[in-house]
């Protein structure tokens, strides 16, 4: 093997490391956010950062099984994790938010949504169940996109970056996460 190449793959190895986990919740109901942080903490360990609320009014998506006057959170964990967990996570995920839903016979309403994702120093990655042109595989029926990247010291949103990601109470979450992950990474 070329030395220029072996040292780009031991470089690329050595960034590889441990990711901040977070998710994206969707609610309307403040006891159901208790109750969901409640199971995701003991999922996934203790938190280190939440955001700010504010509306979830980008889109209707979510209005005919959730409901109106939706509300959007941030929450980050303490506990670094390999970004290959990133598709059991969505699975655990997914799991909580059926608990919590309504049920009628084999169906179910959710009453919150929780989108997991992660984030390195370079980029905010998410989790979905819903394939597109921008999103890869990752197995379990589960898929992932790149979906705000740091650039000029700031995150920068992409084509497919959904409008409650850029809003200004969500950079400020990303940010705050983005100095305690650095911090995490320097100790």
């Amino acid at each position: 093997m070329r030395p220029l190449y072996q040292s780009m793959l031991t470089k690329n190895k050595k960034e590889m490391t441990e990711v901040k986990l977070f998710c994206g919740l969707i609610y309307r109901d403040l006891d159901l956010l208790r109750e969901a942080t409640r199971l995701l903490t003991k999922a996934f360990g203790p938190l280190d950062n939440e955001s700010g609320i504010y509306d979830f009014d980008h889109t209707e998506y979510y209005q005919s099984e959730m409901g109106t006057n939706l509300i959007r959170r941030f929450i980050s964990f303490e506990e670094l994790v390999e970004p290959t967990r990133l598709v059991n996570i969505k699975a655990k995920t997914n799991e909580i938010e059926k608990k919590l839903a309504d049920r009628d016979g084999d169906s179910f309403k959710r009453n919150i949504n929780i989108d997991p994702g992660y984030m390195e120093l370079s980029k905010i990655v998410l989790a979905s169940t819903k394939n597109y042109s921008h999103r890869i595989y990752m197995g379990k029926g589960i898929f992932a996109e790149v979906t705000l990247i740091r650039k000029n010291n700031k995150f920068k949103f992409l084509p497919w970056t959904y409008p409650d990601y850029v809003h200004p109470i969500a950079l400020v979450f990303f940010e705050e996460t983005r100095t305690i992950l650095k911090n995490q990474i320097s100790e």
